[in-house]
């Protein structure tokens, strides 16, 4: 039976994150258009489509490695914050909320697969 991932506040968290990488990105500079804001937005919006895909499947090890992808998606966002802002596309403070959501998600996807695999 599936999940109900929309009551997931991880789901909802990373969901949030993605609305709010497209707002900041619509700001990128032109010529990043197919570069950066493309990965960034594009790691971003695997990091919720990836629990709802494993919340559709049938078992709880199946669900795990759908989880596991989207926590290597969000290693990904992470990643492309820091630089966006090494780069000066995003300013510190923008930077630092997008980063501060990026960790809070981390902890609570890493304290969802701990919980699977544990059962």
């Amino acid at each position: 039976m599936p999940r109900d991932y929309s009551q997931l506040k991880v789901f909802q968290m990373a969901d949030d994150l993605v609305v709010r990488i497209y707002q900041a990105t619509q700001h990128f500079p032109r010529e990043e258009q197919f570069g950066l804001t493309s990965q960034i937005r594009r790691a971003a919006v695997s990091v919720p489509a990836n629990i709802v895909e494993g919340a559709a499947r049938q078992t709880e090890k199946e669900f795990l490695n759908f989880l596991n992808i989207s926590y290597g998606s969000l290693a990904e966002v992470g990643y492309y914050i820091g630089l966006s802002q090494k780069l000066g596309f995003l300013s510190a403070d923008i930077g630092a909320e997008l980063h501060a959501s990026y960790e809070e998600i981390s902890r609570m996807l890493n304290g969802l697969m701990r919980s699977l695999r544990q059962k």
